[in-house]
């Protein structure tokens, strides 16, 4: 194209045909049209010249190279200004050659010696070349800007080629894409974006006592008023530095009600940290200043560092060279999120101050779930966006090197959950060896982390704080929905022992497991019977065999964002090799998957509109999906704070939601125990099921179990199989047939299996293409006999399912409020 004048900058683009057109023989040949809408017409003679001179330029740049270095005087760009120019491809492609044979050093220079060498080439082969006088004006070089700014330059030089009047509105666009498409995906920026549109007001938040750079956050959020929680926690924990202990609904907002007051001690403490430095400097005799956090107590350093080596021990006898071998294993390592390495390599970016070294660690934040400390992370970070507040997660799951590089960095608020944090503390990692300092205690989910025989980790790490690393100033927040839910005991219990068992509360043992102080602030809003008042209870009764064809009823006639909930991780594998048989692309979520999987299912389940996560109650508490329409509870929660904690993933933020129980013979002790504590006055109500289609359901799902059997044995034996050929070849021994499970397996049968496999997934195939609901015809088409016979179908979905619920029960009503009126008569 160059040959002909014609200086090509953007794509060739195909353009769609009428297939009418082929009709016509003259065009039997025709294969495509393609189309070139960006583009330079240049002179010939010049685009030809340009290609002729490559190996003079090549020369020519070699000896001004030469010169460069026996004539410092000379920079890189007076030098890239006199060389002579070649085409693009060409230089690239030189430029590839030099750059493994350069040291790493000059490729900054070289780079910006071909970006200045490609303006000019397109502005001499487009006419628009600078005069003999430009060129001499243009020779005084501005001394270079420092090395981040050149940096930052140079990937911008990299990202957007030779600008040209031409291609600006496409580059923009392109630009554009391309830092949304590098912004790390996580499920909460759905929820983060807030109700009201950006740059909300936020005048109902001051008299909250919140910090100005946490309100103009809120007001980027779009969250105009708070919540009730947080209008009637704020206060007491900004102002008057009580402890909290709040228990509200699912999605109330209680992540901000700690959030809030944990960034505004935090803000205090720099405040008085840099007036105490102030006081220092200044006036060194005038007398004694104000505490510190960055200061040692009275009692001096040994008495804070009692259990374990002081912090300059602990620097002294460090590996000087650890940094830098932690950032070369940076790009081995494994194992990490891609939401939370995004957000954690984006604090690298950010300016340290000169005090890290003195920094403490002033916040805590305690989960029991790894995705929890992912989220409350989140939410953390979009609040505290203008103040500089840097934060860290560590949790399991996630490379232990790259967590202990971040806490290198000292930041002033942890995410953590039990497990890994007193890992770390054990190995005595620096920032995590004076917790005295800590300012802000958190413990999410509260009832959960402090049941007995869960987190053993936890009630060494509290007994901790409370003992040789007591704080008086330290302030704490406990949280959950289900904090103040009473059980009554049996009756042999009762019996037994009286009412004395009794007169301890739920509140009380948690606040002596805790240490919260005397007299803390108690907010309790959750409803009698624990749930939202927006959600639709129902239920289904049917036997245990039967509970795969309800669900697959349920996906089928009401698809949307639905959350699967059973008690076993065996249930779960089960349950997605079977939909995924019957074509319901589901997204697992379990304790036993890899930590990265897991938060990828979680970002993809967020993303999609109609799509199911089959889960375990590790999704159960906490977790903020936007946007959740169903969850059905395959197998009945053990306990009520589950099921509470389970339903609320959906009708969150005053939105509808619907739970459906599947209740089996096996579940029926466990569904009257919910039913007795949640103190339900009414019956849940019995979820509508159009049985009509109920045969060709179970069509498809026996259909499925059976290729789902077959698959899973065969699995299971090649596992084995190959299990013992492993250690057998690794110990250098034979290994006798007899302990393998396919040995007496003969070819032709595994083939006759294979193809009877393979028969029956085209035959559930076939069925799956099969409509089992009909849509509603609105016009009527004349036959010759009448009426036009259609196969008997049940509806399609008209309706979702929460209005399908309703619309039963309004119809249940109406024939006793006949019969009433009629007995009236």
């Amino acid at each position: 194209m160059s040959k002909q004048g014609i200086l090509v900058r953007g794509s060739w683009r195909s353009v769609e045909l009428d297939p009418s057109l082929f009709a016509n023989e003259d065009l039997g040949d025709l294969v495509c049209f393609e189309e070139l809408t960006d583009y330079t017409l240049v002179d010939s003679n010049r685009a030809v010249e340009v290609p002729e001179t490559l190996e003079e330029s090549r020369e020519k740049k070699k000896g001004a190279k030469k010169r460069n270095a026996s004539r410092p005087d000379v920079s890189g760009e007076d030098v890239a200004a006199a060389e002579p120019l070649a085409s693009a491809e060409e230089e690239e492609s030189e430029g590839m050659t030099e750059m493994a044979d350069k040291p790493p050093k000059k490729k900054k220079r070289k780079g910006r010696k071909k970006k200045q060498a490609l303006n000019e080439k397109t502005e001499m082969m487009t006419g628009e070349g600078d005069t003999g006088e430009e060129k001499k004006q243009d020779a005084h070089v501005e001394p270079p800007p420092p090395k981040k700014a050149k940096k930052k330059e140079e990937n911008q030089q990299n990202f957007e080629g030779p600008t040209t009047p031409s291609s600006q509105g496409t580059r923009a666009a392109d630009a554009a894409e391309y830092t949304t498409r590098k912004r790390p995906k996580n499920w909460t920026s759905a929820a983060l974006s807030g109700s009201c549109a950006q740059g909300a007001d936020v005048s109902a938040w001051k008299d909250l006592f919140v910090p100005t750079p946490v309100l103009q956050a809120l007001s980027k959020l779009g969250f105009s008023s708070p919540t009730p929680i947080q209008a009637l926690t704020l206060p007491s924990a900004v102002r008057d530095r009580m402890d909290i202990l709040g228990a509200a609904e699912t999605g109330s907002g209680k992540t901000l009600s700690f959030g809030i007051p944990m960034i505004h001690t935090i803000l205090e403490c720099r405040a008085a940290t840099e007036k105490w430095k102030e006081g220092k400097t200044s006036d060194s005799d005038s007398g004694p200043q104000e505490d510190s956090v960055y200061s040692p107590p009275v009692g001096g350093q040994d008495e804070i560092t009692a259990d374990g080596p002081q912090r300059e021990d602990i620097q002294a006898n460090a590996d000087p060279s650890e940094t830098e071998q932690n950032t070369e294993a940076q790009s081995d390592e494994g194992g990490t999120s891609d939401t939370s390495e995004a957000d954690q390599e984006g604090h690298d970016e950010e300016g340290t101050s000169d005090n890290d070294e003195e920094q403490p660690l002033l916040g805590l934040v305690l989960t029991p779930t790894r995705e929890l400390a992912v989220q409350v992370k989140h939410h953390i970070d979009a609040v505290a966006q203008f103040t500089g507040i840097r934060t860290a997660i560590v949790v399991g799951g996630m490379a232990p090197q790259k967590q202990k590089r971040i806490l290198n960095r000292r930041p002033e608020i942890i995410i953590a959950t039990p497990g890994r944090l007193w890992e770390l503390i054990k190995e005595r990692h620096p920032h995590l060896q004076n917790l005295r300092l800590l300012r802000c205690l958190v413990i999410d989910e509260a009832d959960r982390m402090v049941e007995r025989g869960h987190f053993a980790e936890l009630e060494s790490l509290l007994e901790m704080l409370n003992t040789s690393y007591f704080n008086p100033q330290r302030q704490t927040f406990v949280f959950s929905a289900t904090l103040t839910m009473i059980h009554s005991l049996p009756t042999r219990l009762q019996q037994k022992k009286g009412r004395k068992l009794e007169q301890r509360s739920k509140l009380d043992i948690l606040m002596e497991k805790v240490g919260i102080k005397e007299k803390p602030k108690i907010v309790d809003l959750t409803r009698k019977e624990a749930t939202v008042e927006s959600l639709t209870e129902t239920r289904i009764h049917c036997e245990k065999e039967d509970k795969d064809f309800y669900l697959y009823y349920f996906l089928v006639q009401y698809p949307g964002r639905t959350m699967v909930f059973a008690n076993s991780i065996d249930c779960i594998k089960r349950l997605n090799s079977l939909l995924v048989i019957l074509d319901c692309t589901p997204l697992p979520l379990h304790a036993n998957m890899h930590q990265k999987q897991r938060l990828k299912n979680l970002e993809r389940f967020a993303e999609r509109d109609n799509c199911v996560l089959l889960t375990t109650d590790v999704a159960a508490r906490g977790l903020d999906i936007p946007d959740v329409q169903h969850v059905i509870h395959y197998q009945v929660p053990r306990t009520s704070e589950t099921y509470v904690h389970r339903s609320g993933r959906t009708a969150r933020a005053a939105k509808e939601g619907l739970s459906l129980l599947l209740i089996g013979p096996d579940d029926l002790m466990n569904f009257k125990k919910i039913y007795k504590t949640l103190g339900k006055d009414e019956d849940l109500q019995m979820f509508p099921v159009q049985t009509k289609c109920m045969i060709s359901i179970k069509e498809r799902v026996n259909l499925a179990r059976k290729i789902e059997k077959i698959e899973y044995h065969n699995s299971k034996e090649k596992q084995h199989d190959s299990w013992f050929k492993q250690a057998a070849e690794a110990m250098d021994i034979d290994l006798d047939d007899s302990l393998l499970k396919g040995a007496g397996k003969d070819e032709n049968d595994d083939r006759l299996q294979q193809k009877m496999v393979k028969g029956m997934k085209k035959h559930l195939k076939h069925l799956i293409s099969q409509p089992i609901f009909k849509n509603v015809m609105k016009t009527k088409y004349p036959t010759q006999m009448g009426k036009l016979h259609l196969p008997e179908l049940p509806l399609a979905n008209t309706e979702t399912a929460i209005t399908s619920v309703s619309s039963q029960k309004s119809r249940n009503k109406r024939p006793k409020n006949s019969t009433a009126a009629a007995k009236t008569c």
